[in-house]
């Protein structure tokens, strides 16, 4: 697999986790000790496939999931987008 395809793959995180943010607009504040968690433990996770098992598609994937969920995090804190 390319390089080229895995950046635009992990590109796409970013339209999937705004909308995901935009149609759960509502559980954004009570979730964001979750977020937090899956971000850490999603990058957590990834660092160790890199370096102990080498499995591309399982950190691309940690990675894909860490960044939605840094997106819904840093939604949660706009007020802007918390209102309808």
């Amino acid at each position: 697999m390319g390089l080229t395809l895995l950046v635009l793959i992990l590109l796409t995180s970013f339209p999937a986790g705004y909308l995901l943010a935009h149609l759960c607009r509502d559980e954004l504040v009570p979730g964001r000790k979750w977020f937090k968690l899956i971000s850490v433990v999603s990058l957590l996770t990834a660092l160790i496939m890199l370096f102990v098992y080498k499995n591309f598609p399982v950190i691309l994937t940690l990675i894909y999931i860490c960044i939605i969920s840094l997106i819904s995090l840093y939604l949660s804190y706009n007020k802007k987008f918390l209102i309808k």
